[in-house]
């Protein structure tokens, strides 16, 4: 892994809020930093994207680091959903100048914006519930009662398709991420104990396997889907990256996936946010 993106201790007179806001930033580098990972952007190509790049993507974590740092403040003095909300809102205007109008991170914005909240909240109050726990428990019932977003792909397909989608998933306290992310996480340690990089392409594969992928929907259907999660599953059923040749193998997997035109970037967005909740939760 590139030495640019390990963490590293923070300043003297870094706030914990700050240190809450580039540790999140980092994990979205990190996500990038990932190859292979079906479809998605990574250092090595642009996957099936056509309009973004590894560059961009990390132009759009550094310049959503101050507001990750506002949310994690506003979470840490009590703060309801409406200025979580504003918070975001604004994130996602400063995305959108940063990257000329490419949405990179929205869906992070919100997930990741959260659980930033939830770990301000949490160390200011000391207590020792999971952030996921908190989020729902503080702000479930809003995010559901919140506007629906009329933009958002995602958000399309799951309307579409029936798919809960990121608000269910926030309302509900994050369950891809702590029940499939995170122990898929911990597992690839002892499968690929000194390749982080390993443990990220596992921990992808069985996100996009065991979770309905909204982006996946709305650019493949429900055919897109299928052919994705059987894809990722057959991965996982050889071995995954504990078996002899699977980076080849994942780069074809890869491959199958550019040519279709599928990018599972609700899958990559969870993959981040299991990398800031491993790092706050060990």
């Amino acid at each position: 892994m590139n030495a640019a993106l390990k963490w590293r201790s923070p300043p003297r007179h870094e706030s914990d809020a700050e240190q809450i806001g580039r540790l999140a930033a980092l994990c979205l580098k990190l996500e990038v930093a990932t190859y292979p990972k079906p479809g998605l952007v990574s250092h090595v190509d642009n996957g099936a994207h056509g309009d973004m790049d590894a560059a961009l993507l990390c132009v759009s974590a550094d310049t959503l680091a101050p507001f990750f740092r506002d949310l994690a403040a506003a979470g840490a003095e009590g703060a309801g959903m409406n200025r979580l909300r504003a918070i975001g809102v604004a994130a996602e205007r400063a995305m959108m100048v940063a990257t000329s109008g490419v949405n990179t991170h929205r869906g992070a914005i919100f997930g990741l914006g959260l659980l930033c909240a939830a770990a301000g909240y949490r160390g200011a109050l000391g207590i020792r519930k999971s952030l996921g726990e908190l989020v729902s428990q503080r702000w479930g019932d809003a995010i559901l009662a919140g506007p629906v977003s009329l933009r958002s792909h995602g958000a399309v397909a799951a309307r579409r398709h029936g798919a809960g989608g990121a608000r269910a998933e926030a309302a509900g306290g994050f369950c891809s991420v702590y029940d499939i992310a995170l122990p898929a996480l911990h597992a690839a340690r002892t499968l690929a104990p000194h390749d982080e990089e390993a443990v990220r392409v596992q921990t992808c594969m069985t996100l996009i396997a065991d979770v309905t992928d909204t982006n996946l929907l709305h650019r493949g259907g429900a055919e897109g889907l299928r052919f994705a999660q059987a894809s990722a599953s057959a991965f996982l059923a050889t071995g995954g990256v504990g078996s002899c040749g699977w980076r080849a193998r994942a780069a074809e997997i890869h491959r199958a996936f550019v040519a279709r035109n599928l990018s599972p970037g609700g899958s990559a967005d969870l993959l981040a946010m299991a990398l800031f909740i491993d790092w706050l939760e060990r």
